[in-house]
C-alpha cells in the first residue's frame, strides 16, 4: 500500500505539522477543515452558517482535487464549539449528505477549536 499527501490550493493549506489530506490505499483521510477561506485566510463573515458552508466547500475542493465527491464519503467527525449549534450544522450537512447511503459519523462539542472556529469537519473517504 502506497501513501501519498494530499494538497489543492484551493482549501487552506495545513496550519500546522500535518497534512490537508493523506491517500492510504483506497481511502482519502482529510484533516479536520476550519473555515478559513483559503484566499484571504479569514473566517467568513457570520456565525455557524456561514462557518459550516466554508468548511463544506474546503472539503468540497480536497474530494475533487482527487476526482471524488461527498458519494465517495464513508466517515465523517464533526467538532462544534457549541452543542447548541447541531441542529444548524446538521441542517447544512444533509444538503451535501443526502440519499440512501449515507457516511458513519461521530459529533462532539470542544473546549475550544483552534483559530476559535464555531466548527470543524473531517472526513474518510473511498476511492473504490
Amino acid at each position: 500500500m502506497s501513501i501519498q499527501k494530499v494538497s489543492t490550493d484551493k482549501a487552506p493549506a495545513a496550519i500546522g505539522p500535518y497534512s490537508q489530506a493523506i491517500k492510504a490505499g483506497d481511502f482519502l483521510f482529510v484533516s479536520g477543515q476550519l473555515p478559513i477561506d483559503p484566499e484571504t485566510g479569514a473566517f467568513p463573515d457570520g456565525g455557524v452558517k456561514e462557518q459550516t458552508y466554508q468548511v463544506f466547500i474546503n472539503i468540497q475542493h480536497i474530494l475533487a482535487d482527487q476526482g471524488l465527491d461527498f458519494t465517495n464519503v464513508v466517515k465523517t467527525t464533526v467538532l462544534l464549539d457549541n452543542i447548541a449549534d447541531f441542529a444548524i450544522v446538521n441542517e447544512i450537512y444533509g444538503e451535501y449528505f443526502a440519499g440512501e447511503i449515507l457516511p458513519a459519523r461521530a459529533a462532539y462539542a470542544v473546549d475550544c477549536l483552534p483559530k476559535n472556529a464555531l466548527v470543524e469537519i473531517e472526513v474518510i473517504a473511498y476511492y473504490g
